[in-house]
């Protein structure tokens, strides 16, 4: 599932290199896409290497290939709207909602917490909540305080143990400690599964796979969601 930026990006790319041979620059995806900075651009480029639909060529300028089209991919000339994801709202994760059993039962043997969807563990996605999903989990993963639960999606976190496709049991709060591994809300629309770091007056966003970057961001850049507590893998 990709946003639509990320669509954007990438039919943009792919029509460019059909057209011209080439892949388009920094500054043509940029007013294509209508962002302000390349920073951007740069966020979205990472998002789609690391989910496998296009690749960098090594030592070449402007070197784009891509690999692979998404499914609702709309071919040049078709007047059909691509399926985009929903708009990621931050007050999905920020806890205005209610729902009976996302408390730790003293006496339960299991808790039923909402099922968000997917959150990328290689790069920012929107999280995605289905108000009709739920996942039973033992109680005794629970801490104290409201849980959700999230599906993760990428490798750079396989270091840390946590796989695509693992299930995630995370603690509602808006702090955390230094070295936590954290729901982290970036610029206010993109959602991603990290180590938290803060250096000074900077907070880094690490992965814990060698073939990832740590991203900096300004102290107003990230806000916690939430903190890893548990991890549900199913055989």
């Amino acid at each position: 599932m990709l946003t639509r930026k990320q669509y954007e990006l990438l039919m943009f790319i792919d029509e460019s290199l059909k057209n011209y041979g080439v892949s388009p620059s920094f500054d043509e995806m940029k007013e294509a896409l209508g962002l302000k900075s390349k920073s951007g651009i740069h966020r979205l480029i990472t998002g789609l290497e690391e989910r496998g639909f296009i690749r960098r060529l090594a030592h070449r300028a402007r070197a784009l290939e891509v690999l692979k089209l998404p499914e609702n991919a709309v071919p040049p000339g078709k007047s059909a709207a691509p399926q985009a994801t929903p708009q990621f709202k931050p007050k999905v994760i920020e806890g205005e909602f209610s729902i009976a059993g996302a408390h730790m039962a003293e006496a339960a043997e299991s808790v039923q917490l909402p099922l968000y969807g997917r959150i990328a563990a290689g790069t920012p996605i929107e999280a995605l909540r289905n108000p009709n999903e739920f996942i039973d989990v033992p109680a005794s993963l629970l801490t104290k305080g409201d849980h959700y639960a999230l599906e993760v999606d990428g490798d750079s976190m396989i270091e840390a143990g946590i796989l695509d496709g693992d299930t995630v049991i995370i603690q509602q709060t808006d702090t955390a400690e230094n070295g936590a591994i954290v729901v982290a809300l970036v610029d206010d629309g993109e959602v991603t599964l990290k180590r938290l770091r803060r250096k000074g007056a900077s907070i880094a966003l690490e992965p814990a796979n060698a073939a990832y970057e740590t991203r900096i961001f300004g102290p107003d850049q990230v806000k916690v969601q939430g903190v890893l507590r548990a991890l549900y893998r199913y055989y």
